[in-house]
């Protein structure tokens, strides 16, 4: 009986010992996520600050911003914006011209800039390669140039820009070259700018003619006419993808709203 005794008392004694558990680090909250959808975070509907935000990204990132909502993309798709973006990294004062599409601002590598050359009597490919520090097969890659003999038939060659320094505090004129049927931000070294109208309407010419390509491009994938893919266009900023896109949310819109 005392047996038994001593049992109960020595359980009663251990339930009333208190519990020793291995200290147990608590989990750290989640770290904050900003973003647009936070509800909670209202910040970034803001104009002013999200420009702020926004200008500090390269131009890709840029572009990618563009497609997180309608606030985000009037933003980013603000000329300023894309100019600074794109000029920024080689310290471009100015850039002066339109381009034929909004893509051109989503690179801003060194072969988006070029220098005009105006040709005289004498000029050689070898020789302007050496005038300027270049590769021959640079300047015949970038102009589009088959052989050397190219060079008679043209008034100017574009030049690679190998010295990011020439750009520093520089103003460049965005053009399309009839030759070389590229856009480039081109660099007149002699300080000043396109001075051949001929040139200049070239230049516009063929931007109209790719205009044009893209437009029919764009109303036979569609099957639509003229008025509709030009308006499409329009809206989309020149970028057929996203026009083509655009119209395919509408039809279906158009057709679930037709079956209510």
């Amino acid at each position: 009986m005392a047996c038994c005794c001593k049992e109960r008392e020595q359980e009663t004694t251990d339930l009333s010992t208190p519990l020793s558990f291995p200290d147990i680090a608590s989990p750290s909250p989640p770290p904050l996520t900003l973003s647009p959808m936070n509800s909670n975070f209202t910040a970034l509907s803001s104009g002013d600050l999200l420009q702020s935000i926004l200008e500090r990204l390269p131009p890709r990132d840029l572009a990618r911003s563009a497609c997180v909502c309608r606030l985000w993309r009037a933003v980013a798709s603000d000329r300023a914006m894309l100019e600074r973006a794109f000029a920024g990294p080689w310290g471009v004062k100015r850039v002066v011209g339109t381009p034929s599409s909004t893509a051109f601002w989503r690179c801003s590598s060194l072969t988006r800039f070029a220098i005009s050359h105006r040709l005289s009597r004498g000029d050689t490919v070898a020789g302007l390669a050496l005038k300027y520090s270049v590769q021959v097969m640079e300047i015949k890659r970038l102009n589009n140039m088959m052989s050397d003999h190219g060079i008679y038939s043209r008034q100017r060659l574009l030049i690679p820009i190998t010295k990011p320094e020439l750009l520093s505090g520089a103003t460049c004129y965005i053009e399309l070259d009839e030759h070389a049927k590229r856009e480039v931000a081109v660099l007149y070294v002699d300080g000043g700018g396109p001075s051949n109208e001929s040139d200049c309407q070239a230049g516009i010419n063929i931007k109209d003619r790719r205009k044009k390509r893209i437009l029919d491009s764009v109303r036979r994938s569609l099957h639509v006419d003229d008025g509709t893919a030009e308006y499409y266009l329009s809206a989309a900023n020149g970028d057929p993808r996203a026009a083509m896109m655009q119209y395919s949310e509408d039809l279906r819109w158009e057709q679930q709203n037709t079956h209510m």
